[in-house]
């Protein structure tokens, strides 16, 4: 049996040992993000959206990584700064991590296992775009990009994933997690 995306080891921005299981009974949007990278402004809506939805039982766990041409050089301190500063960020960020290749976290791996393929809300997918720029991709289920969005219900099942081109107030995404949370 695969292991709960409650029971894996993390570390919160901060260096404090955790688990998503602080999170249980909640549904949660897992994302991972840098401060360097075209779609850093998603801060922005992200932070809106768990605003919007944290009092009936969502939160946002963000995850730094330095995966996609380093554009998340930063320390975790920096990063933290960066985020509350430029985007008002409140909801949880956790240390820094890989999220892709042979130093894929634990809970990445486990994540893209519960849900191989992201769900794509553009009518360019952002893989080809990002070809177009002559960025090379990595191949399904691999991680593409920053901002790649995982959504885990309240028993920690791995409902849904969304490209990371999909905006927070995409309807796709929004109305995933008001389904997830009417679930009580």
């Amino acid at each position: 049996m695969a292991v709960s995306v409650y029971e894996i080891p993390l570390q919160t921005i901060d260096g404090k040992a955790t688990t998503l299981g602080t999170y249980q009974g909640k549904v949660v949007l897992v994302v991972n993000v840098a401060s360097k990278c075209g779609l850093t402004p998603q801060y922005e809506g992200l932070e809106a959206l768990y605003e919007r939805f944290n009092g009936q039982g969502f939160v946002i766990a963000g995850f730094p990584a330095n995966d996609f041409k380093s554009q998340e050089p930063g320390t975790n301190e920096e990063i933290q700064t960066f985020c509350s500063t430029n985007y008002g960020v409140t909801f949880p960020l956790f240390s820094k991590i890989t999220v892709v290749g042979p130093e894929k976290h634990p809970l990445y791996a486990a994540l893209i296992a519960a849900q191989p393929k992201a769900v794509s809300t553009a009518e360019v997918p952002f893989a080809q775009k990002l070809r177009g720029y002559g960025i090379e991709t990595n191949a399904e289920p691999e991680i593409l990009w920053n901002f790649e969005k995982f959504l885990v219900s309240r028993s920690g099942e791995v409902v849904r994933r969304f490209s990371p081109d999909t905006a927070p107030d995409a309807p796709e995404l929004v109305s995933a997690i008001e389904a997830e949370l009417a679930k009580g």
